[in-house]
C-alpha cells in the first residue's frame, strides 16, 4: 500500500500513478495498491479496501514521503491504526524515503541532466539552490539542508543554499534575491520534491521573476525526482525493511 498526500494538480496524480505502475512491474507477484491523505482519489480506506477484498492478510504501507514530517509520524499511520483496529487487518508500517545513496544518486541525475543541457558555465562558478517543501517539523527542514550539502561537495558548485516553498524561512523568492548578491554567473534551482503540482509551478513563477530582474545571471531549473530508477529501488529498499525487522524510522 503506497500512501500519498495527495494533489489538487492532475499532473502530479498522473506521475504518482507512474511511480505505483512501476512498483507493480518490479512487484507482479504482490498486490500492490495507493491512496491518497487528501485533494484526490482513491484515498487510504479505499486503497485498503481493495487490497482487503483480494483478499489479503497483510499489508506493508509505505508513506510516499521523502522526509518524515507531520503526515508520515501522524496522520497516515493514525488513519492506519483505526483501519487495523476496526477490520483486524494486519498492517505494518515503513519508513519515509529518507537520505540514503540511491536518493542522493537520483537528486544527482537530475542536477547533472540540466548540466548537460546547458554547459558553458563550470560548476565552480555556478551556485546551487535546493528547494524544499517546507515543514514545522526542524528535522524535515534540516533533512534538506543536508541533501543540499551532499550535492553541492559531490559535483563542486562554488556554493548551495536551501530555501523552502512554505511554512518555514527562508521563502524562494526572497532566498533568491539575497543569493544573487554573490555574484555567480549560473543559478540552479532544484525543486527537491517527489512530484510536481501547485509548488512545483509557484517555484517556477518565484524563479522566473528573479530571473527577470537579473538578467546577466543564468538560471536553469532542474526538474523534480519523478520516478527515477533509484527512487523506485528506494521503496523496494523500505518494503524490504519492513520484511527484514530493520524498520526504525
Amino acid at each position: 500500500m503506497i500512501c500519498g498526500h495527495g494533489s489538487r494538480n492532475r499532473l502530479a496524480i498522473d506521475e504518482f500513478g507512474e511511480l505505483v505502475e512501476s512498483l507493480k512491474l518490479l512487484l507482479p507477484s504482490i498486490p500492490v495498491e495507493y491512496g491518497y491523505l487528501e485533494f484526490a482519489r482513491p484515498i487510504i480506506r479505499e486503497g485498503l479496501e481493495k487490497l482487503r477484498s483480494k483478499p489479503v492478510e497483510r499489508v506493508i504501507a509505505i508513506p510516499a514521503m521523502l522526509f518524515a514530517a507531520g503526515h508520515a509520524k501522524n496522520d497516515i499511520p493514525s488513519l492506519l491504526n483505526a483501519y487495523s483496529i476496526e477490520t483486524g487487518l494486519v498492517i505494518d508500517y515503513g519508513r519515509e524515503l529518507g537520505i540514503n545513496n540511491l536518493m542522493i544518486g537520483a537528486a544527482g541525475a537530475r542536477i547533472q541532466e540540466i548540466i548537460d543541457a546547458s554547459p558553458k558555465v563550470p560548476n565552480s562558478e555556478t551556485l546551487l539552490v535546493v528547494v524544499g517543501r517546507g515543514s514545522s517539523d526542524p528535522d524535515a527542514n534540516a533533512n534538506v539542508v543536508k541533501i543540499t550539502r551532499m550535492l553541492v561537495e559531490g559535483f563542486g558548485f562554488g556554493w548551495g543554499e536551501t530555501v523552502y516553498s512554505g511554512v518555514t524561512f527562508p521563502l524562494v523568492e526572497p532566498g533568491l534575491r539575497q543569493l544573487v548578491r554573490l555574484g555567480f554567473k549560473r543559478i540552479i534551482v532544484f525543486p527537491y520534491f517527489l512530484f510536481s503540482g501547485v509548488l512545483v509551478s509557484r517555484i517556477r513563477r518565484h524563479t522566473a521573476r528573479v530571473a527577470a530582474d537579473f538578467k546577466n545571471i543564468e538560471f536553469l531549473n532542474a526538474s523534480n525526482l519523478g520516478s527515477h530508477e533509484l527512487v523506485i529501488n528506494t521503496f523496494i529498499d523500505r518494503i524490504r525493511d519492513v520484511l527484514e525487522g530493520n524498520n526504525a524510522m
